[in-house]
């Protein structure tokens, strides 16, 4: 019998093949999906691009590296798969000033320190504090972003010759016309195309994207921003760094939340607010204007089919090597057609719903308060991060006084006239607490008084402050109270601060 050979050892194993393997890679149809996906998103997001440059007063490749940089970075650094992340016109509407006092310098250098402020925000978690922002402030905002969309195209159309101005018609029947043929390409692009072909073909003078600078014809090389290092350098910047870290949380978190409901999935927010910041910082070293999740594009990845991230870094991808070999005929794009696209997206972004007399009619007069103040405020310090501040501190004023309207105190005496009892209903806080004093009868009630709170929750100090006054107005007067039917939570904050305010 021949002797038995020893088993060949085993190769030890990699801790790469330990991973999870990517869907594309095991599915033909996914990754042409994913690819196909990437290249329309890329081709979509020049023309937005090169206008979101323009609303910031800087290159259109300032605009463009910023997007190739944020969707690459965060396809690997996100939260949520197949969203895009690239410069946006809130954005550019935030550091718009910082870029036109100062420069190009100071922009990344906000660009930057924004970016760290969405780290150091997204690891403390304040990404779960959008689910404390109400929808009417949401609408508020995202009006308010299209009007200020709009009325930044208002310079592009001042002190222009007269052939601009069809050229703006006819880029937007373009785009409104062209989906209801096919939707395999992006409208904005096919406008951009023929506006562009009648103008050169035709030697129509117009303003181009060529006048407004110089496009990337090579790869963006890192660096770090050309400013002094200084404190005042930081107490320019950080006011505009905030603004846009928060603007930039909010609307990717919007864009998640979208993405979520569409797929049924879940994403991580927090993992999002951080590579956001991520993101930027990386956009800040490359030259970029920095920016944030897409709506837009995002609808137009997930519509068409995009699940994973493979999509998110191709647009990325796929928008540089474009950039870089098609320079020459970008830079002869009419303005024109680029005001178009935008006064689209600013109609598109408003919420016409929100307006219409129907919907004003059903809704709440304090949701509609909130609304129209979040985007009064917005429009008017073109700030949307005001905006949103204003707009959700109203409406918790006007949440706070209706649920201190809604807490009733009942009594009942025995016939004898030996005990009353009080039944409180309604919520406990510091709005309808400070009116509880009141509603007792302390002179004429009898000795025995009684407190029934089982229909009620207390909240916070304020509401055991009030019952230790009650308590001790009866006591003043040599009347006994018994406090009855609190529920663990309130029995809990009574029992560790009764007796000591």
């Amino acid at each position: 019998m021949s002797p038995t050979l020893p088993a060949a050892p085993k190769s030890p194993r990699s801790p790469w093949s330990r991973l999870p393997r990517p869907v594309w890679l095991t599915s033909p149809t996914v990754l042409r999906t994913e690819v196909l996906a990437g290249l329309v998103v890329g081709l979509a997001l020049i023309p937005e691009a090169i206008s979101f440059s323009v609303i910031a007063g800087v290159d259109p490749r300032v605009g463009l590296y910023a997007a190739c940089t944020m969707a690459m970075v965060i396809a690997f650094a996100g939260g949520r798969p197949a969203m895009i992340s690239a410069a946006t016109g809130a954005v550019a509407l935030v550091v718009a000033p910082i870029a036109r006092q100062y420069g190009l310098g100071y922009l990344v250098a906000t660009v930057m320190l924004a970016g760290a402020f969405q780290v150091v925000l997204g690891a403390l978690g304040v990404a779960k504090l959008m689910q404390f922002v109400p929808r009417s402030v949401m609408v508020g905002f995202v009006n308010a972003l299209g009007i200020l969309l709009f009325l930044a195209q208002i310079p592009n159309l001042h002190d222009v010759p007269w052939a601009v101005y069809p050229l703006v018609v006819a880029g937007l029947v373009l785009m409104v016309l062209f989906p209801r043929l096919t939707r395999a390409v992006p409208a904005p692009l096919v406008a951009i195309v023929i506006l562009t072909v009648i103008t050169v073909a035709a030697g129509i003078a117009v303003p181009t994207v060529g006048d407004k600078g110089k496009l990337p014809s090579a790869l963006p090389v890192p660096g770090l921003p050309d400013v002094p290092f200084t404190p005042h350098t930081l107490t320019v910047i950080a006011p505009y760094a905030f603004a846009m870290a928060l603007v930039g949380i909010m609307e990717s978190m919007m864009t998640a939340k979208l993405v979520d409901d569409l797929t049924d999935t879940r994403s991580d927010k927090t993992r999002e607010a951080v590579g956001q910041g991520i993101a930027n910082i990386v956009t800040g070293i490359f030259g970029g204007m920095g920016g944030c999740g897409m709506i837009g594009q995002t609808m137009i990845n997930v519509k068409n089919g995009a699940r994973t991230r493979l999509s998110t870094f191709l647009a990325g991808f796929f928008l540089l090597i474009l950039c870089i070999v098609l320079g020459p005929v970008v830079s002869r794009i009419p303005m024109a057609a680029l005001v178009a696209v935008m006064i689209l997206v600013s109609v598109g972004t408003f919420d016409w719903h929100s307006v219409k007399p129907a919907t004003l009619r059903r809704m709440p007069v304090g949701e509609t308060t909130v609304m129209v103040i979040t985007v009064i405020v917005v429009v008017a310090t073109s700030n949307l991060s005001i905006g949103v501040v204003v707009g959700s501190v109203t409406a918790m004023i006007i949440f706070a006084r209706r649920v201190a309207h809604l807490t009733h105190v009942t009594s009942v005496t025995d016939p004898d006239g030996t005990q009353v009892v009080y039944s409180v209903t309604g919520e406990l806080f510091f709005a309808s607490s400070n009116d509880l004093v009141t509603q007792f009868d302390y002179r004429n009630d009898p000795d025995d008084v009684v407190i029934d709170l089982s229909g009620t929750h207390v909240w916070d100090a304020s509401s055991v402050a009030a019952l230790d006054a009650i308590e001790t107005k009866y006591a003043q007067r040599g009347k006994k109270v018994t406090i009855e039917g609190l529920n663990q939570p309130s029995a809990a904050i009574r029992e560790r601060l009764a007796g000591r305010l």
